[in-house]
């Protein structure tokens, strides 16, 4: 993994990806802009894990380019895997809001770029706006719901 500078195109591509995720299209630009403050930029090679199964779930990710590969351990040797994520794509969201285990690992299945965001600064920018805090427990309270009555 190697940080990368945040570029105003790289900020132009966060802003116009995070606008299609649920978790920040209501977020206003003040607001947007705050979040992209605290933004980091990572590149990481194939193969290379950008979270485990079981980690502390403390991160939010925005795939910006690359291909990822999402998969589960289901016994001692056994992996599942659930998905193949790509540009524009999100994980870790509620990882991050519950602050609970990763209950996937991601892998990188080629180059990619990734924008991050820490538990710890999206605190700070839920601190800073109470309304837009508010918003963000409903929906984690909707996506935990429709979560636990899937299948």
């Amino acid at each position: 993994m190697k940080k990368l500078p945040l570029t105003d195109a790289d900020t132009i591509i966060f802003t116009k990806m995070v606008k299609k995720i649920n978790f920040f299209a209501s977020m206003n630009m003040g607001l947007l802009e705050k979040i992209l403050s605290r933004i980091n930029y990572y590149q990481y090679d194939r193969g290379e894990k950008v979270c485990r199964q079981g980690d502390p779930g403390d991160t939010f990710f925005v795939i910006s380019e690359g291909k990822l590969k999402v998969s589960v351990r289901e016994a001692f040797f056994l992996s599942r895997t659930l998905a193949t994520l790509g540009p524009g794509d999100c994980f870790g969201e509620m990882a991050m809001l519950q602050r609970k285990p990763r209950n996937a690992t991601v892998v990188c299945e080629e180059p990619s770029k990734i924008f991050v965001l820490s538990a710890d600064h999206f605190d700070q920018v839920l601190a800073e706006n109470p309304s837009f805090s508010q918003e963000i427990k409903k929906l984690a309270a909707d996506r935990r719901f429709e979560l636990d009555h899937k299948n």
